[in-house]
């Protein structure tokens, strides 16, 4: 009898065991998928930003080449006319020898512009490809930030990138918190991987005037807060400061309405200008 009971002790210790066991690779499993199922969320997130900024860039790419189109045709209409007139005041011999010469310099500067139109085209190409590069590196470097605190963006030929006033400082200061110095830590990253490129760093405020002992008014402390900026990304990230620009806009230049909360909100801001440089763009002109 003793040796039964103690049977029966074995495997009921056996039968625990394997419950036990099998619920840690339940469990474990289970962990598992949720963690590519964030991932995938992750991801699909970051898909539709990039298309929203594809996007952006066909609408513009669409403008420039339809204005490019329109010049090629005036040109195509214009050296039709020419050879034409040319043609018929050779035939009725009333053009003299330096006049027909002068018309055929005038010929071949039209063919010349229309070379160069072509190269613009090819450039702007290029540059906007540049632009799409350095906007989707951007986002992959700062992560799933929230648009409303970090918002990226190309208009007009150069690269804008917003932070909020609440992610980078305390309200009515300029020294920038530990946490936004890890957005400009990563910022930074990117900016050092285009070592030609220049920028400038703009200080924005809202209309609520602003004094203090520090600070004379708005644009005291806009100016101080974009310096700030600078300062750091020269210091503990090692951005030449040759390649920086500080300055101030104060209260006017704003992207919203004053008269709210949150246009005031959206209105302080911090915004590094990635500048075209026109002297690499007219090299993308150079045929290799």
């Amino acid at each position: 009898m003793k040796y039964l009971q103690i049977l029966l002790v074995l495997v009921l210790s056996g039968s625990m065991m394997t419950s036990c066991v099998t619920t840690k690779k339940f469990n474990a499993l289970d962990a598992s998928m949720k963690k590519m199922e964030n991932d995938k969320n992750d991801c699909d997130t970051k898909l539709a930003q990039s298309k929203i900024a594809n996007d952006k860039l066909t609408t513009q790419n669409g403008f420039l080449q339809s204005q490019v189109d329109d010049l090629k045709k005036q040109l195509d209409d214009q050296k039709k006319n020419n050879s034409q007139v040319l043609n018929t005041l050779q035939d009725m011999s009333v053009l003299s020898t330096k006049q027909a010469e002068s018309v055929k310099q005038t010929l071949q500067t039209i063919g010349e512009k229309d070379n160069f139109i072509q190269g613009l085209q090819s450039a702007m190409a290029r540059k906007d490809s540049l632009n799409m590069a350095l906007v989707m590196n951007l986002k992959g470097a700062i992560g799933d930030l929230n648009d409303k605190d970090v918002n990226i963006k190309v208009d007009k030929s150069a690269v804008y990138i917003d932070i909020s006033d609440k992610m980078l400082f305390n309200s009515g200061k300029y020294a920038v918190t530990d946490n936004a110095k890890k957005v400009l830590g990563k910022v930074a990253k990117v900016l050092n991987a285009y070592p030609d490129i220049e920028f400038l760093v703009e200080g924005h405020t809202d209309t609520v005037s602003m004094h203090s002992q520090c600070l004379e008014d708005n644009w005291d402390l806009s100016v101080k807060r974009a310096t700030a900026v600078v300062r750091i990304l020269q210091t503990q990230y090692g951005i030449q400061p040759s390649r920086m620009t500080a300055a101030g806009r104060s209260q006017y230049l704003p992207v919203d309405s004053n008269d709210t909360a949150d246009g005031r909100s959206k209105n302080r801001r911090t915004r590094i200008v990635i500048l075209p440089q026109l002297d690499q763009f007219f090299k993308l002109l150079v045929k290799k």
